[in-house]
């Protein structure tokens, strides 16, 4: 395909050389690149399956990016949960029902942090356990009547200290 009329405009030999081989090499390139994204494309549909959540399932997350979790890094859980989702917001969102340590983070996470939540198998898994805390009831003596004199917080917001007096005390106390 010419654009350039030789009999119009006077042009160097080389020029229109030149302009055929940039069209030539345009072409090719083109080529190229529509060969690189069919290419992409089959590979991410070969690899990528879509993700089936519902509504009230339950699923962990990622505490990835979390830096308000109050233990260091290293004693840190990789997904933290399980919580309910509420909704969907199309194929790659979901809306949370966050409890627990997690509740001033925004409710809305993409589903590359989230993944599916499933309980231990008492058949797969039979020695797995979860520990009972045993409270021993007080007995009739045992109940200690406690004033509260003062109360203050630490600088941790969620804590509260106390001094407390306690009525008819023991040296154990």
């Amino acid at each position: 395909m010419k654009l350039l009329k030789k009999d119009l405009v006077n042009i160097h030999p080389t020029a229109s050389i030149l302009k055929v081989i940039l069209d030539k090499e345009r072409h090719d390139a083109n080529r190229c690149i529509q060969g690189y994204f069919k290419y992409t494309k089959e590979r991410w549909d070969k690899s990528h399956k879509p993700p089936n959540f519902k509504v009230r399932s339950l699923v962990l997350v990622s505490t990835l990016n979390f830096n308000n979790i109050k233990v260091p890094n290293k004693f840190k859980d990789s997904f933290s949960g399980p919580f309910m989702i509420k909704a969907l917001h199309g194929p790659n969102a979901v809306k949370l029902e966050i409890t627990g340590e997690l509740m001033n983070k925004h409710p809305n996470f993409p589903v590359s942090l989230i993944k599916p939540y499933s309980s231990s198998d008492k058949e797969l898994f039979p020695l797995r356990n979860k520990p009972t805390l045993e409270i021993p009831p007080l007995e009739e003596g045992e109940r200690k009547n406690v004033k509260f004199l003062k109360e203050r917080g630490t600088r941790n917001k969620e804590e509260r200290e106390y001094l407390v007096r306690y009525r008819n005390p023991t040296k154990e106390d």
